[in-house]
């Protein structure tokens, strides 16, 4: 791979690891006296506050365009991709991807990675700390290994409630006012193999209380692969306690999630 600098300059750069998943790559490039970006604080990155893309958008090098954080914690899809990330409106096009997403001060928070096709204002960002994680793992380990559960989830709404409650043909009836409500289980998942159904509603996931469904994939990400997750659900009626181990994501190539 060559890798081109501000200057002008180009070296020859290794691929160390891709990540897929999570579009994540390390390269490895030789030289001294680099100058190394700042990275902010993790936690520092808050909607509202401003937000500078870099990159070269459909060939335009060196771009820069401004705008705000205009929401964290956003999950893109919880079967393809995994973790959470930064939205933002500072305008992100093709050629963005791999280039820093920035705070005020100049501190990287994230690299740009996605958009809604046909939409304006709604770009995405890789959170620095797990873009840092990541390229940590592919260096040490050549590979990422993702904790999988195998379920499809959706956050339990009034609405979501009264939709699936009315339907004529559903054989599932929700009692519960909030929580996680199980959409599918995939076949031979660690869920499928301890008996969560659909229509279960997941109420604690390690004593601790679930609202939104992205919290789910952020417990799921800190438990890691080792460890039991105590999964707590309410099915008509009846409070069931599972306990699952957390399996490595399979490949995109042989299952949906």
């Amino acid at each position: 791979m060559t890798v081109s600098f501000s200057d002008g300059r180009t070296v020859e750069g290794k691929v160390l690891g891709q990540d897929s998943v999570s579009d994540v790559a390390v390269v490895q490039i030789p030289g001294n006296n680099l100058s190394a970006v700042e990275i902010a604080n993790p936690d520092s990155a808050k909607p509202g506050q401003w937000a500078i893309a870099i990159g070269n958008p459909l060939g335009l090098q060196q771009t820069v365009t401004v705008g705000v954080i205009s929401a964290i914690n956003r999950s893109l899809n919880l079967s393809t991709r995994p973790s959470s990330y930064i939205q933002t409106d500072a305008a992100i096009n093709p050629g963005n991807s791999g280039g820093p997403l920035l705070n005020a001060r100049g501190q990287v928070i994230g690299v740009n990675t996605a958009i809604i096709q046909g939409a304006e204002g709604i770009g995405f960002a890789i959170p620095i700390d797990t873009a840092q994680r990541i390229a940590q793992q592919l260096i040490t380990q050549g590979k990422v290994e993702y904790p999988y559960l195998g379920l499809q989830m959706l956050t339990l709404t009034p609405e979501v409630k009264q939709r699936i409650n009315n339907y004529p043909n559903s054989n599932v009836r929700i009692l519960a006012e909030q929580g996680i409500l199980v959409v599918r289980v995939i076949p031979n998942s660690p869920a499928a193999r301890v008996g969560l159904r659909p229509g279960d509603v997941i109420q604690i996931i390690n004593n601790q209380s679930i609202t939104p469904s992205e919290e789910v994939q952020q417990i799921l990400e800190k438990n890691g692969l080792n460890n039991n997750l105590q999964i707590q659900v309410l099915r008509n009626g009846q409070n069931l306690q599972f306990t699952v181990k957390p399996e490595p994501l399979p490949s995109p190539n042989n299952t949906q999630s």
